[in-house]
């Protein structure tokens, strides 16, 4: 790296400049972020996970989903845990993160719904009892953000 034309020191030609802020675009701008967010999490109270540094946790865990399409792997990993934990099975999740799931075991489709968040949006806003498929010009940005945030 070289100083920037029409920025150079003569007395310092050797040396380079430090850049106090990310530039999009340039290959460090994500290693920046990256660093600053971590230092804006951790100032929550949020601790970095060791083995995949893009999760952090605040609590303890208290719960957790399981998913995988092999049933017996599935009983020994929960059997597996009730041997180190305190825990109850609360069966097939119907919900997840506000998300309903739903399951058609004999065609093998599985389906996720978020009725319930659209219809909470739509109270925020005041629309309950508008009619399906309009939206003002006023609220249209922040409801469709509102939804665009949760489909994440």
């Amino acid at each position: 790296m070289t100083q920037p034309n029409g920025f150079v020191d003569p007395q310092n030609a050797g040396k380079v400049c430090k850049l106090l802020k990310s530039i999009y675009g340039l290959k460090q701008a994500s290693q920046s972020w990256n660093l600053r967010f971590d230092e804006v999490v951790k100032g929550f109270g949020f601790i970095k996970n060791v083995e995949e540094p893009c999760v952090y946790k605040k609590k303890n865990v208290d719960d957790i989903l399981l998913v995988g399409n092999d049933i017996p792997m599935l009983d020994v990993v929960k059997d597996s845990l009730r041997k180190s934990f305190l825990m109850k099975d609360l069966g097939e999740a119907a919900y997840i993160l506000g998300i309903k799931i739903y399951r058609n075991r004999s065609k093998r489709l599985i389906g996720l719904s978020q009725i319930t968040y659209i219809d909470k949006v739509l109270k925020r806003f005041n629309m309950h009892d508008s009619k399906k498929g309009f939206l003002s010009k006023s609220s249209y940005a922040s409801t469709i953000g509102s939804i665009m945030l949760c489909s994440c």
